[in-house]
């Protein structure tokens, strides 16, 4: 699910990707997403970020009403909330207490 995450972000900020090949290929990451989908992870970050590419998804999924200038449009929005996405994973990250801040400060006193 990360390996979607990042490549989309990786799609997004490739200049040169149009809407259909942008459609092409994360048709394909959604395919073998739901082909290898086996463990069921119970953390806040997969449970939104398998929403974030449901979502996208269905949005893209419209081969009527998604365009270049749609994927233009929403390519700094999206960028923004895998971003966002990527913030919430590593906010969870373990830090020894000698890297944070305010013991730090509690050193220098």
């Amino acid at each position: 699910m990360e390996k979607v995450g990042k490549n989309l972000f990786r799609m997004f900020r490739d200049q040169t990707m149009d809407a259909s090949r942008f459609v092409k290929k994360f048709t394909l990451l959604k395919e073998k997403l739901s082909a290898s989908r086996i463990a069921v992870l119970d953390l806040e970050y997969y449970k939104e970020l398998e929403s974030y590419i449901e979502r996208l998804y269905a949005q893209v999924n419209t081969p009527e009403t998604f365009n270049d200038t749609v994927f233009n449009d929403i390519r700094e929005a999206e960028m923004s909330n895998l971003n966002r996405l990527q913030k919430m994973k590593n906010s969870k990250s373990y830090k020894k207490s000698k890297h944070k801040q305010k013991d730090h400060n509690e050193w220098e006193e």
